[in-house]
């Protein structure tokens, strides 16, 4: 009985003593033996036994050690002769001295001069190192911008002497992209340690699983750390991802097409409106556009100036600035020049390129011939990822503002008066005279609309061209294939076509150039129109027919 009182007394005396030396150590003990552990630095030879220091000190855990590790990644962190202490450097009050500071408290110590000081040196492996271990030590933190900074640089960095503590972090971690990028920290890890080969296997298919265009590269990396046996599913994940990365590529370039088929719907379907009910072959409508967009350039001006915090509003200020103004521009050219030219389209090719012209001339004047700064609202800045596709905002919101701008003149023109009257002056213009509409003012507007409709494109081209005199220019040709290759006057051919020849030119350009892409592109729609001349949409009327 007193055997087993004095084993279970031993016991407890043996529990008592671990719990002590655990947590009854007052902080002055543990900064102690921190400030020793910093202290060997300067005793330290070579890079080799820096660099365990350096895991040490990061296996302490401790945040104290922190800014010593920074100092050293700095160069920062020196040893004084007389004793061999070690201290943070500050600038002194000479350039011949430095400010001594205590690693572990962070009090200062006195200058000191240069020649009684010896530099703790570093080179970039060591930095690399040092990275890793301030990386692991933040893994826990409650912010998480510094937990995927912290998870990044260990992605980076991989080290066995982390892999415990990317473990701990990966099962904690409650957020989905630091947890990615965790994940893919340990798979790495494991890759380069000496674990089981079932585990670097575990690890391959992880990092398959995980994918992108880094996965391949840390498996090509991997290759040389890990065993003939492991080769095949390295070319087994690599393959796997290659497959992968090739569909998402498709569909990137799918999306590209996509976003470039908005501009060129937005660039184009004012354009089909008056060429489709007028007939009048614009070569101002470029113009239109380059003024919507310098009315951008003017609201953003007085609203940074006036105005700073509508900043974020300043697009939606300036959709009906653009619209208005732009209207008025083509209803005066259209009044004013166009319309003692109908039925001689080349006089009105012609005056329309002269018009063209004289408003880029004007615009240079006003302006100056240089690009002009557009500001992108918060709403409209950064990307995000959507799978394997990279999804820009301003691009995004360009897409759905086409999509609206085209559901507003579908709307107009089948649900209002008015777009009856343009579908009868479009179909049969005499006859439409002879029902009492007003033919030279349905003209009229339609050019002002179609104008202004340009003047909206203008606002979105805005945010993602440079807003220049020559704006217009880079979309004038590109607009008439669309309406020509569509359907002359229709909308829905208007937007089937400029989505298709988007996507079109988005898949020429890998293999042929952006150039001479665009001349593939105008070489199809020239061999299209010989097979049907009226688009893929074509207008049906007696007028038409005849």
């Amino acid at each position: 009985m007193s055997k087993i009182f004095q084993m279970h007394c031993f016991r407890a005396f043996v529990l008592v003593a671990i719990l002590f030396l655990t947590y009854a150590p007052s902080s002055s003990f543990a900064q102690t033996d921190l400030a020793g552990t910093i202290d060997r630095f300067g005793s330290s030879r070579g890079f080799g036994q820096t660099e365990t220091l350096v895991n040490e000190l990061a296996a302490t855990g401790d945040d104290a050690a922190v800014p010593a590790l920074k100092a050293l990644a700095a160069g920062d962190l020196y040893t004084r002769k007389s004793d061999g202490k070690v201290f943070i450097t500050r600038k002194g009050s000479s350039s011949r001295d430095l400010l001594l500071i205590d690693p572990v408290t962070g009090e200062e110590a006195g200058e000191l001069s240069k020649r009684d000081l010896d530099k703790v040196k570093v080179n970039n492996n060591l930095r690399s190192t040092i990275d890793a271990a301030l990386a692991g030590m933040t893994l826990m933190s409650p912010n998480r911008g510094t937990r995927l900074s912290a998870a990044q640089s260990l992605l980076k960095a991989p080290s066995e002497d982390n892999l415990i503590l990317i473990e701990q972090a990966f099962e904690k971690e409650e957020d989905g992209e630091v947890a990615s990028v965790l994940a893919q920290a340990r798979a790495v890890s494991v890759l380069n340690s000496d674990r089981s080969p079932e585990e670097k296997a575990e690890a391959i298919s992880d990092i398959a699983d995980i994918g992108g265009r880094e996965a391949i590269s840390i498996l090509l990396s991997a290759r040389s750390s890990v065993g003939p046996d492991l080769q095949d599913e390295i070319d087994a994940a690599q393959a796997k991802i290659e497959k992968r990365l090739a569909f998402w590529d498709l569909a990137q370039n799918v999306w590209y097409g996509l976003s470039l088929g908005s501009v060129l719907l937005l660039a184009a379907i004012g354009l089909a409106i008056t060429f489709g009910v007028m007939g009048v072959i614009n070569m101002a409508h470029g113009e239109m556009v380059m003024i919507g967009a310098y009315c951008t350039f003017m609201v953003q001006q007085i609203i940074r100036t006036a105005y700073p915090h509508l900043f974020d509003w300043s697009l939606a200020i300036a959709l009906p600035v653009a619209f208005i103004v732009t209207a008025a521009v083509g209803l005066v050219i259209e009044r004013g020049v166009i319309r003692f030219l109908y039925g001689r389209p080349l006089e009105t090719l012609l005056a329309t390129w002269g018009v063209s012209l004289i408003l880029q001339q004007a615009v240079r004047t006003i302006f100056g011939p240089t690009n002009r700064e557009v500001g992108n609202p918060s709403w409209m800045s950064g990307s995000f990822d959507l799978g394997g596709l990279m999804i820009t905002w301003s691009r995004l919101w360009i897409v759905l503002f086409s999509l609206a701008v085209f559901a507003a003149l579908l709307l107009l023109m089948k649900r209002s008066a008015f777009g009856l009257q343009m579908r009868a002056v479009t179909q049969n213009r005499r006859m439409a005279a002879s029902m009492g509409i007003r033919t030279p003012w349905v003209d009229a507007f339609t050019f002002a609309l179609g104008s202004g409709v340009a003047g909206l494109a203008g606002v979105a081209l805005s945010q993602i061209d440079n807003v220049s005199p020559n704006l217009g220019q880079s979309y004038i040709i590109d607009s008439f294939m669309v309406v020509v290759f569509g359907g002359v006057g229709n909308l829905w051919g208007t937007f089937v076509g400029a989505f298709s020849l988007g996507i079109l030119n988005k898949f020429l350009e890998p293999y042929a150039g952006a150039v001479l892409g665009k001349i593939l592109v105008l070489v199809f729609i020239i061999l299209f129109i010989q097979k049907r001349p009226r688009g893929l949409f074509a207008l049906k009327g007696r007028a038409v027919e005849a």
